[in-house]
């Protein structure tokens, strides 16, 4: 075996990779709760790539034969049920790690430099999951399949001059019929899940160049001759790591961290599972009953909304009265996520140790989050308009506030080692 695999190595370089990139990895010993959702995300993606293919194979992208293709998984296909249930589900789980995971990133600071790449990478990841899941929405071509995807197309419309013709294209059709079915199916199954899977090697590239962030946000990299002989680490490191053997307060990624991530897995499993065989629409958020619905262009849902991971944004661009204001405000509260790096000038990276403006800024963004993604999925009458308002100008504002007391800010001593 030992041959074999030094074989493959004179080849291929399968073990310095394994040991660069997973075993040997040296990662911050103070990994808490929040660093759990990276690896539950990459867990996620592989189900629904699994079983996205094996739905596939009993799937028609037609008009007239998706929605029935669909009941006859649900009901003939030997646990088809369990496929789908376990790909609709996986689909909400993937949202909601992802969003934790941002969310992580702009507690500990994990945006800042060296990891402005990194963050950027991450948020051509959501983008991309979120095109996925909007291709992949209207796969069962029920009725609000149908109609949600007729309202999002839409707004592409607003666009001067080409919107007209984006709107076209995206179809495939001057109404949403089987060829935009079709052209979604194929960039749901084919496109799209490249594209993730490339971008996912990218990110995991770029954070293993600069090495991962930490509660304390700090680094652990310290001088040459820096560390005593009784606090050099006791694991030896692959001889990649030959200029980095004064790594402190780290311990190899294999397999300590893996055992805790898989402690947090089997957690999320459990929830994972309740949910998938006990309560998979979950009150009509992650599928809702118009969709147990043929699709049909002549009867319109009396309430239109996205999934729950879309109702955020949707919120914002409702809460707008123009058109073409409410798509650029819907597109800004993405792309202002995107420039943190640049957004804020603060030199310390943690929230453990920045001001406590800080920490009620980020309170008061992850409030006004929550509170657009109900106000996204509930009908837009005047109230919930106006608390769009309100919340939508509380979201952009954690931007403005953050930008302005960064630059000055009075923050707390930031430890010399990690705690």
């Amino acid at each position: 075996m030992q041959n074999f695999i030094n074989w493959i190595d004179a080849r291929i370089p399968m073990t310095r990779v394994w040991n660069m990139h997973l075993a040997q990895y040296p990662a911050p010993k103070n990994f808490n709760f929040w660093y759990f959702f990276g690896f539950i995300a990459t867990i996620v993606l592989v189900n629904q790539i699994v079983t996205g293919i094996w739905l596939t194979m009993s799937y028609n992208p037609t008009a007239e034969g998706a929605f029935a293709s669909i009941e006859y998984i649900m009901r003939d296909v030997e646990y088809g049920y369990v496929l789908r249930y376990m790909h609709s589900t996986g689909a909400s789980a993937f949202f909601f790690v992802v969003y934790m995971h941002m969310f992580r990133g702009m507690l500990y600071g994990s945006y800042q430099k060296p990891r402005e790449l990194l963050w950027l990478f991450g948020m051509f990841i959501f983008l991309a999951l979120m095109a996925e899941a909007f291709m992949g929405y209207l796969l069962p071509w029920g009725q609000m399949s149908y109609w949600g995807a007729q309202v999002i197309i839409s707004l592409f419309g607003a666009i001067p001059i080409i919107g007209d013709d984006i709107t076209l294209w995206i179809r495939g059709d001057y109404v949403i019929s089987g060829a935009t079915l079709n052209r979604f199916f194929a960039l749901h199954v084919i496109a799209l899940p490249l594209v993730l899977v490339i971008l996912v090697f990218l990110h995991i590239v770029a954070l293993h160049e600069v090495g991962s962030n930490n509660p304390d946000g700090i680094d652990t990299k310290k001088k040459k001759g820096s560390i005593p002989d009784d606090e050099k680490p006791k694991f030896k490191f692959h001889e990649y790591y030959t200029d980095k053997k004064d790594i402190v307060d780290s311990i190899p990624f294999f397999p300590y961290v893996v055992l805790k991530d898989l402690v947090a897995f089997t957690i999320f499993l459990l929830v994972f599972c309740y949910i998938m065989f006990f309560a998979p629409e979950m009150g009509g958020y992650f599928i809702e009953a118009p969709n147990f619905e043929p699709a049909d262009p002549m009867v319109t849902p009396d309430h239109i909304a996205p999934v729950w991971y879309f109702t955020p944004f949707y919120a914002i661009l409702r809460a707008v009265p123009h058109k073409l204001l409410g798509v650029i405000a819907m597109f800004a509260a993405i792309v202002m996520l995107a420039l943190l790096p640049w957004i804020d000038r603060g030199k310390v990276r943690s929230i453990r140790y920045r001001c406590e403006a800080h920490k009620w800024n980020i309170v008061m963004f992850a409030v006004c989050f929550l509170a657009l993604m109900k106000l996204g999925a509930d009908p837009a009458d005047y109230l919930n308009r106006v608390l769009s308002r309100i919340f939508g100008f509380g979201y952009f504002a954690f931007f403005g506030f953050l930008w302005l007391y960064s630059g000055n800010e009075k923050t707390k001593p930031v430890p010399e080692r990690i705690a």
